[in-house]
Order: structure tokens, then C-alpha cells, then sequence
């Protein structure tokens, strides 16, 4: 069920990263309230996690000591450098757009997980809009199907060759073209919202993450069985592990109408599931299971320079931490499947465009922008627990 999405009044955070600062003590006044010490509030780590696939990041405060080992696990890349000038102009409205994707990687420790050719090449095989509202309170999150037929800007490849536009081709194309810059330059040429971040988590650092996690709780309607995901759930409550957990978020043919768009219902409910679930954690106390979370978290991810260390990292998630499952209205593009292609849809124009439309003004996205278009038929077969 869709949240209400309407932005909320900004409100003060009381909390211990607000206006008390670390450690509870109001700047200028309450001097008599005691500390932490500072061992304490060191390991008082708060764990956010964000993403479609589960990616991790870490928010909290007193992680000065990790910074030096865990920056260097961190991939980034310049967006501006890598796509110039050519952007959607940045709209200073207190929200932010951030393109969460999951590649499916062939390479390294991912060609086993990968499945298909083991080539080295790589696909983004989830791709979510998520636009933080103002006062960080709410989100919506908008997936885009990977089989969606677009047109693919003139991009640079990974060998640094130029990329001619393209037409009618899938979207999950222009990862494998030149990269998450590509990715995020063609979600941009299609919306006209410029992405603040992105973040990308691969198939093995997904999988590493859940089993750290100890498993995310989840219950199925129906039951699934989809060899090619190596997953069987009969119907129930099931605590998946990392191999369970990214069957669940790949498979196609084990529930639904066997499309993509059923595939991306199922990650949006895991999605709910695993961000109640880190929620509920609390505090962590242990420094091992602490440091073995943060190791496996930025070893996962793959940000824009702007979030490519964990301070920033830090910073970003911490202005993340109100929004809860129920405060996320989780929508997919407006799609039609195509006649000619039962496999692929195409972008309902006059549906999608009510949907950027609100995202630019930082807007609820309306009902009527997601009624009546394909939908998956999955919908209701997972839930959390």
C-alpha cells in the first residue's frame, strides 16, 4: 500500500545527532548533564540501511577511528566530471534524487552469482528513483524495469570511446554501455530531475551483507520456486539468508506473470522488510559485529564522489534515519507492455510524466499516475514480518 508521501513540516531532531549534539548536551545550556564516555559513544553506531537491494550504509556518530580503514573499500566515480555539463539544473528545494542500482556483475567474486555469460561484463539488473523529501521525514521510490525500451544518450565507455546515442534499446543497456555514469545520465535524459547521488551494490557484496546481518524475516503468500534464482519458499514465514535473499530479489519466473515488473514487487517488499528490520536493530555494542557490518557494507557499495567516504557516508545516512518502511511510497515507472515484444515495456509518456513532474516540485505522486498500467501480478506475495 502506497504511504501517504505528502512532505512533512521540517521539525527539530531531538535526537543525538540534532540540535543536543553527540552525547546529549545542548550547545550552551544543560552543562551539568553527564557524558558518555567516549569509548561508548564510539561503539553507539547507528546502522541505515538504503536501498533496493539492502544496500548498507552507516550513520551515527564517534566513527573517527574506522574512517582510515574502511575509506579505502570505497569505489566512486565524478559525476560531473564523467557527464559535463549537460545535466538537469540542480533544484535547491531541500530534497534530494539519489539512483540506487544493483549490477549483476560477471567478474570476480560475482561470476558465480552472475549466471549467464561469465565474460566480465555487467548489467544493472535493479534500478530505483528514491527522492528524499524535504525534512528527510518521507520518501517515494520509483523502480525503473530493466526491459523498459528508451533512448540511450551518447555516452563514454568503460574504455573511455565514445558511445553514440541509441534508440529502442533496453535500459538496463546503458549500464553495460559506459557504467553507472551512463545509467544515471540516461534516468536523467528521461525524468529531467537531476541525480544528487547514486549508489551501487553488486550481487556478492548484497549476498555478504544479509548473512552479516544474521537474515532478513519475510513472509510469503504463495509459495515460489524458481531453480534459475535457486530458490524454493513454500508458503510461510522464512528468515532468509544472503543466497535466499538475492534469489528472492532476481527471480522472474517463480511468481507473477513471470516479467520483470513482478520481480521488481517482490524487491520492493524485501526492501520494507530489510529496512524495518536494520531499524530494529538499535544500537550496536559489539565492536566485531560493528566493524564486520561497516568492512562488508563499503566493500559493497560503489557511490558518487560526493559520498565516497565513510564521513560522507556517515552524514548522508544520518539524514536518513526518520524514514521507516511506512514512510516510503514505493511505485514503479508507469509502463506498457509492448505488442511487438512481450518481454519489453514501454514508458507510458502521459502517466510517467505526472510522476517526474512531482518529484521536480517535491510533490506526493499522484494515484492516478500508476492506475491502470502493468503491473507484474505479484504484488502481496511477500511481506515482512
Amino acid at each position: 500500500m502506497p504511504a501517504d508521501t505528502t512532505p512533512d513540516a521540517v521539525t527539530p531532531d531531538t535526537g543525538p545527532t540534532g540540535p543536543e549534539g553527540p552525547g546529549g548536551s545542548r550547545r550552551g545550556g544543560n552543562r551539568g548533564r553527564r557524558r558518555k564516555p567516549l569509548s561508548a559513544r564510539r561503539k553507539a553506531l547507528r546502522v541505515t540501511s538504503w536501498v533496493a537491494f539492502g544496500i548498507l550504509v552507516l550513520g551515527g556518530t564517534g566513527v573517527g577511528y574506522l574512517y582510515l580503514k574502511l575509506n579505502g573499500n570505497i569505489r566512486s566515480i565524478d559525476l560531473n566530471q564523467a557527464l559535463g555539463g549537460h545535466r538537469p539544473s540542480d533544484v535547491d528545494n531541500g530534497s534530494e534524487d539519489i539512483l540506487v542500482l544493483g549490477s549483476d556483475t560477471r567478474s570476480g567474486s560475482n561470476k558465480k552469482l552472475g549466471g549467464g555469460s561469465d565474460d566480465g561484463t555487467a548489467r544493472s539488473d535493479t534500478a530505483m528513483i528514491v527522492h528524499v523529501y524535504e525534512g528527510h521525514r518521507k520518501a517515494s521510490v520509483v523502480s525503473i524495469p530493466r526491459d523498459t525500451l528508451v533512448d540511450r544518450p551518447a555516452c563514454t565507455g568503460a574504455d573511455g570511446g565514445d558511445r553514440p546515442a541509441a534508440s529502442g534499446v533496453m535500459f538496463n543497456s546503458a549500464y553495460s554501455t559506459g557504467g553507472a555514469a551512463c545509467a544515471v545520465k540516461t534516468v536523467e535524459t528521461m525524468t529531467g530531475i537531476r541525480m544528487d547521488h547514486f549508489l551501487e551494490v553488486d550481487f556478492a557484496g548484497f549476498q555478504k551483507l544479509i548473512d552479516e546481518l544474521g537474515g532478513v524475516e519475510v513472509t510469503t503468500t504463495k509459495a515460489i520456486d524458481d531453480p534459475d534464482s535457486h530458490l524454493d519458499l513454500p508458503a510461510g514465514t522464512h528468515r532468509l539468508d544472503g543466497e535466499q535473499a538475492l534469489g528472492l530479489v532476481r527471480t522472474r519466473h517463480g511468481v507473477g506473470d513471470g516479467s520483470d515488473l513482478g520481480r521488481i514487487q517482490l524487491q520492493q517488499a524485501f526492501m520494507k522488510a530489510l529496512v524495518t528490520q536494520v531499524r530494529q536493530l538499535g544500537v550496536l555494542t559489539s565492536p566485531k559485529k560493528l566493524y564486520d557490518l561497516a568492512d562488508t557494507a563499503t566493500k559493497a557499495v560503489t557511490t558518487d564522489s560526493d559520498l565516497g567516504s565513510v564521513k560522507d557516508l556517515v552524514s548522508f545516512a544520518g539524514g536518513l534515519k526518520g524514514i521507516g518502511a511506512d514512510r516510503m511510497n514505493m511505485v514503479t515507472m508507469p509502463v506498457r507492455y509492448d505488442p511487438a515484444n512481450g518481454n519489453r515495456v514501454l514508458v507510458d509518456e502521459a502517466k510517467a510524466s505526472q510522476v517526474w513532474t512531482a518529484l521536480k516540485g517535491d510533490k506526493a505522486i499522484p494515484s492516478a499516475a500508476t492506475e491502470g498500467t502493468a503491473s507484474g501480478e505479484a504484488k502481496g506475495v511477500v511481506s515482512g514480518s
